[in-house]
């Protein structure tokens, strides 16, 4: 039997929901696939369900020391025989075509790198912020609109990646630090113009816990965000913005000055800053520099705002990834 064409990578750390995620993979409709559990030296019952899964000529179980995720990503990509890898974390449930929809694009597309989808929310409905997250990610679908919507967010979650084997031997595979490894990771391979797009249809149930470690890792904190997505963008600017190394930047507040710091270190000067209110080194909206000698970086993040900043600069003739880009 040769190798399967995809090998979908799991890690697990104390894992009460592995069981129905490993039973979402082995319930896929697409059949040439390997399934490689991480074990990340799990202290609970998590260990048991991976081992009597084990049996499963599909699945490999690789047990590790305590090195975090990061670690036990990494070592899953490293023994993988897919073509195509595909990540899926403990909590989660792919749905049953996941495999073979994303499968599909990548055989019928040559030129396409990474493989996404939309994704369904399971947890507390209090929780506003991040059902607000799972809406916007559900609207960035294109890969034009992956792409510059790339620095306001993470824009694929990264349970549903399933990535060509070619781009980890070529870009590197996850990295560690302090900051979201699966974001900067993205930025890497959009920084090399690897093209992306997600399916335009369900294809996992993402759920939120308290012990998920977007909620207890100083790495997915917001500001880690914000110092990785400093270097990408410091980058982009210098081959996109024809006036490098000067920009403008929307949002005058604490917050945003805070954030442009992290660009100023980067080599990025800042000509001025944009508001609602005019003052010392601050224009007023209603005084945009003209485009044709400025380009405009927005950290106005507030829900809502940043909608109405993209629409105020395209009605005034500016040019989303030509002449502004929305960093948060």
């Amino acid at each position: 039997m040769g190798n399967p064409l995809v090998s979908v990578v799991l890690p697990f750390y104390n894992a009460p929901y592995l069981e129905e995620a490993i039973q979402s993979i082995l319930n896929q409709t697409y059949e040439h696939f390997e399934l490689i559990l991480v074990n990340n030296a799990s202290t609970d019952d998590s260990v048991k369900v991976a081992k009597r899964y084990a049996s499963d000529p599909r699945i490999t179980l690789i047990d590790q020391p305590r090195k975090g995720v990061v670690f036990a990503a990494n070592g899953g990509i490293e023994a993988a025989r897919g073509a195509y890898i595909a990540r899926m974390d403990s909590d989660d449930i792919s749905h049953p075509q996941r495999l073979e929809l994303q499968t599909n694009l990548l055989l019928e597309d040559s030129t396409l790198g990474v493989v996404s989808g939309l994704i369904e929310y399971l947890g507390p409905t209090e929780n506003g912020g991040f059902i607000h997250y799972v809406d916007w990610l559900n609207s960035i679908i294109t890969e034009e609109q992956i792409s510059l919507n790339r620095f306001v967010e993470f824009p694929i979650a990264n349970p549903t990646l399933m990535v060509r084997r070619e781009l980890f031997d070529q870009y590197g595979i996850y990295k560690d630090g302090d900051f979201p490894e699966d974001y900067e990771l993205f930025l890497r391979f959009q920084s090399n113009n690897v093209k992306m797009k997600k399916i335009d249809k369900s294809i996992l149930t993402w759920r939120d816990t308290e012990s998920r470690l977007t909620r207890t890792d100083n790495r997915y904190a917001q500001e880690s965000f914000f110092k990785v997505k400093a270097k990408y963008l410091a980058q982009w600017l210098k081959t996109n913005n024809p006036f490098h190394p000067k920009i403008y930047i929307w949002g005058a507040g604490r917050v945003s000055r805070r954030r442009s710091d992290l660009l100023i270190n980067e080599g990025i000067a800042v000509v001025n800053y944009i508001d609602v209110k005019s003052g010392k080194q601050t224009l007023h909206y209603d005084n945009l520099p003209d485009k044709e000698s400025a380009f405009i970086v927005s950290y106005v993040s507030n829900r809502g705002i940043r909608e109405e900043i993209r629409s105020y600069l395209i009605q005034n003739g500016y040019i989303e990834g030509v002449n502004f880009i929305l960093a948060a």
